[in-house]
């Protein structure tokens, strides 16, 4: 959580109140009348498309009822006259292509007799003669007794125009029952075309966009008969992939009209779409399916910019909600984020500023109790401060004074924990660790040696080389220590120094044997601190090695004894002159620069532990 959001805290509080009471009622009534504007609409919508594609189907069946009574007509008078023998006389054909004429929807019309010579009337430019005797043909094929044979519209290539075909049967004989010619009549479907047509010329997709119904005739298998794309016609393009003509499908005759909404995919998008249908029957065996389609969005664009509307007038309202209330709310909140900046400041340890809070309220009064609390409290912490130091420094003497009373029974290794400890502390600053952690090595360092207490003196202050039995007891000196300085609570995060020390990185070091990350940091640093402090001070049965030789020494033993980063922090502590034997200096944010020489390095007799450690 960032400062300024925990500074403003409350002002987002109050200005947040202020939006939910002002703006939420005004917003929930916008959506709410907008929702019921978009159910009535919807329903509006839905009855209007159920009410448009019943009168187109009435449109359709009136037509197709027509050019049923016109050919049934012909035949009937043919009846009434006995043959169509009539149709011998001269000029009869003339008279017939004169009736094609007069209507602009017949496209052919052709007197069939059982024998005789058959009459056929067409339009040249609308239809060939081949594909004329081709639909007499399918008219014919199916007629059987006195009903009429009605053909689904089809395409008529000559012209790419839509036909269908309507054939009555000529009854006569002697008991009348018995078929002696057939009337059949080529009629254009270009009027049900014009019954789907928008009073604009516009592509589907387009009517669809701008929220108008698109209205299209299927067959019975769900192919397009009309559309107003007459491409999709022409093609006889299956629409079953809509489900409201799968509806319409399913339904039969069973149900003449119904609304079917649906959702269609497009562009990856569901879109929501109202569908209703309806049937028109040319007759019980031809039936077509119209079918209305209508994008539910784009229809609804009206509420949609109410919605938009809606949501301006509640933008405007906030913004004018935010400007006042940011008068008010501040006002508010100001006495409050001082406070809590007061507070900050304390926790961050700064007692040195006062809060000023003009106001008569509480707040005031709340505020002048904060200056005093912080008066007590500055003072109290002073107080705990001046403690912690004297604690801290007396704690620091008694673990210097308990190194140098361990060291002490040693003659020869006097100043050893002191000079270890300055070691590791360098090379502790070279690795760049924070002042806690290099507060826990420089302690550590000073108690590294602690078990040497629980050690015969015989052996600590042993001259010569020790033997193999004392060379283990003195190997008990770390875990001895550890036993001691365990059962003091405070010193258990110095343990890892003090039972470690004498670990080596590959597991040969002891009481232990552990090895890599086993081992942790402190204890690392410890080791290389040791060892350099023992290989450069005087022992009864070596000589001190110069400077240089140590170092080389130290590297020789990389990745066997010692880790390769704390040897490289040790070197570089050496090359910046930090480490030189016998003495350290450390960095101010540590400790004051020092010379740390503590005893003479000649003449010092050193016990064989420290040169076991190094050889």
């Amino acid at each position: 959580m960032s400062e300024t959001f925990k500074r403003t805290r409350l002002l987002y509080i109050v200005l947040g109140t202020l939006l939910v009471v002002g703006l939420l009622p005004l917003a929930l009534a916008g959506w709410l009348l907008s929702e019921r504007s978009a159910d009535e609409l919807r329903a509006i919508e839905g009855r209007y498309q159920a009410q448009l594609v019943q009168d187109k189907a009435r449109q359709i069946e009136l037509y197709g009822q027509r050019y049923r009574e016109v050919v049934t007509g012909l035949a009937r008078a043919f009846e009434l006259a006995g043959d169509v023998r009539i149709l011998k006389e001269e000029g009869s054909d003339v008279r017939l292509q004169k009736t094609l004429q007069q209507d602009a929807n017949l496209i052919a019309l052709a007197i069939l007799p059982i024998s005789g010579e058959p009459h056929v009337a067409y339009k040249p430019d609308v239809i060939g003669r081949e594909e004329v005797d081709e639909q007499v043909g399918e008219g014919l094929a199916h007629m059987s007794g006195r009903g009429l044979v009605i053909s689904l519209p089809r395409i008529i290539r000559s012209s790419q125009e839509m036909g269908w075909a309507v054939a009555a049967p000529v009854m006569g004989g002697a008991s009348g029952d018995e078929v002696v010619a057939a009337v059949v009549a080529i009629i254009s479907f270009q009027e049900v075309f014009d019954t789907v047509q928008q009073s604009v010329s516009k592509s589907e997709r387009e009517l669809l966009d701008q929220g108008l119904p698109v209205i299209f005739v299927v067959n019975a298998e769900g192919r397009a008969v009309a559309h107003p794309e007459a491409r999709v016609a022409f093609s006889a393009q299956s629409m079953t992939d809509l489900k409201v003509v799968q509806d319409w499908i399913a339904s039969g005759a069973q149900v003449q009209s119904a609304l079917a909404p649906f959702t269609i995919e497009r562009e990856g998008r569901q879109i929501e779409m109202l569908g209703s249908y309806a049937t028109a029957e040319l007759d019980a065996q031809a039936r077509l399916g119209v079918i209305a389609i209508q994008d539910e969005h784009a229809a609804l664009r009206s509420v949609s910019d109410m919605r938009w509307q809606t949501l301006a007038i509640s933008l405007l309202a906030a913004v004018f909600a935010l400007l006042i209330g940011l008068l008010f709310a501040k006002q508010l909140t100001r006495p409050v984020r001082d406070l809590a900046d007061g507070a900050r400041r304390i926790a961050a340890g700064d007692f040195s500023q006062r809060i000023h809070v003009q106001s008569r309220t509480e707040l005031g009064e709340l505020g002048r109790s904060f200056n005093s609390m912080t008066d007590q409290l500055e003072s109290f912490i002073e107080d705990l401060r001046h403690a912690a130091e004297e604690n801290r420094q007396l704690f620091l003497g008694t673990v210097k004074a308990f190194a140098a009373a361990i060291d002490g029974k040693d003659p020869y290794t006097r100043g050893h924990s002191e000079r270890v400890s300055r070691f590791s502390v360098a090379i502790a600053q070279s690795l760049g660790l924070a002042e806690n952690e290099i507060e826990k090595i420089r302690i550590s360092a000073l108690l590294h040696d602690v078990g040497k207490i629980a050690i015969d003196d015989a052996i600590l202050k042993k001259t010569t080389p020790l033997t193999a039995e004392e060379y283990e007891l003195m190997k008990e000196h770390p875990g001895k220590g550890y036993k001691i300085m365990s059962q003091i609570p405070v010193m258990r995060e110095f343990l890892p120094g003090i039972l470690m020390h004498h670990e080596m990185v590959d597991g040969r070091g002891y009481p232990q044997g552990l090895r890599d990350e086993q081992l942790p940091l402190l204890p690392r640093v410890i080791a290389v601190a040791d060892t350099f402090d023992a290989m450069t001070t005087e022992r009864p049965y070596q000589q001190a090695m110069n400077f240089e030789d140590a170092i080389a020494r130290i590297k020789s033993f990389v990745g066997t004894r010692y880790d390769p980063r704390i040897v490289e922090a040790f070197i570089r502590a050496c090359e910046a002159g930090r480490i030189r034997p016998g003495s350290a200096k450390l960095r101010p944010e540590t400790s004051k620069v020092v010379e740390a020489t503590t005893a003479p390095r000649s003449n010092q007799p050193a016990h064989i532990a420290e040169t076991a450690s190094v050889t």
